[in-house]
């Protein structure tokens, strides 16, 4: 569906939710953001974890709600924007008014800064947790990472996921400590280590890598999964 947006503009999302959902994850996919909704719902870039993953979390219990980039831009260097903390909170409306469950954030790789930005606005204390997968969090070609979005004003629980076997040089998995201690205001922050996965392209911040958890997507759903019953339960 088009979901209209604070500023006149629409947002493609994909909305996918089991019979009553317990929550909602807002998924911010990482790369260009470019997920190519069409409108029967089918999907022209599904790679993304954060999108091929999403018949684990409906059967998990969860909604799903996925975002396009507005008309195919690329959002590279824009997710760390006040004008993208906003679009994000759009979001987060739009999946309170399809459940009354809480919603959390999830991001994968770039789409991490678009999620601490996210739990950063001043509304965000309405969400249930910020989770970051694969975080960038050394400068490259976007010229953002996750320490330009104000992970200082997070003050919601958030959950740092990083791969011993990710190779990919913007989102080395041995920052995943610092990435936490930045997260300095938040009530409750965890790190889970998970390590695998294998490699089906040349490009190590690629989706079908270690760096995407190609091959150990349940493994890493489960874990996520299980942080988010954990703060549901509280």
């Amino acid at each position: 569906m088009d979901l209209p947006l604070h500023n006149g503009s629409h947002q493609r999302v994909l909305y996918d939710a089991p019979a009553n959902p317990k929550a909602t994850i807002v998924m911010l996919p990482g790369g260009a953001g470019d997920v190519g909704i069409r409108r029967d719902g089918d999907l022209r870039h599904d790679d993304n974890f954060v999108v091929r993953t999403r018949g684990l979390w409906t059967h998990l219990g969860f909604a799903v709600l996925i975002p396009d980039a507005i008309d195919g831009d690329n959002l590279r260097g824009m997710r760390s924007t006040p004008a993208y903390a906003a679009l994000v909170g759009d979001l987060v409306k739009f999946a309170h008014q399809q459940s009354a469950r809480p919603v959390f954030l999830l991001g994968t790789s770039q789409g991490s800064i678009a999620a601490m930005n996210g739990a950063a606005h001043p509304g965000a204390t309405q969400l249930a947790g910020v989770v970051l997968t694969e975080s960038v969090s050394v400068l490259g070609g976007s010229h953002e990472t996750v320490f330009q979005a104000d992970p200082q004003e997070v003050r919601i629980p958030a959950l740092v996921v990083a791969n011993h076997d990710d190779q990919c040089p913007v989102a080395p998995p041995g920052n995943a400590p610092r990435i936490a201690a930045a997260l300095s205001a938040s009530p409750s922050v965890k790190v889970i280590e998970v390590s695998g996965g294998i490699s089906r392209s040349s490009n190590a911040c690629g989706s079908l890598t270690p760096h995407g958890y190609y091959g150990i997507e349940t493994q890493v759903v489960d874990a996520i999964a299980g942080w988010m019953d954990q703060q549901l339960s509280r």
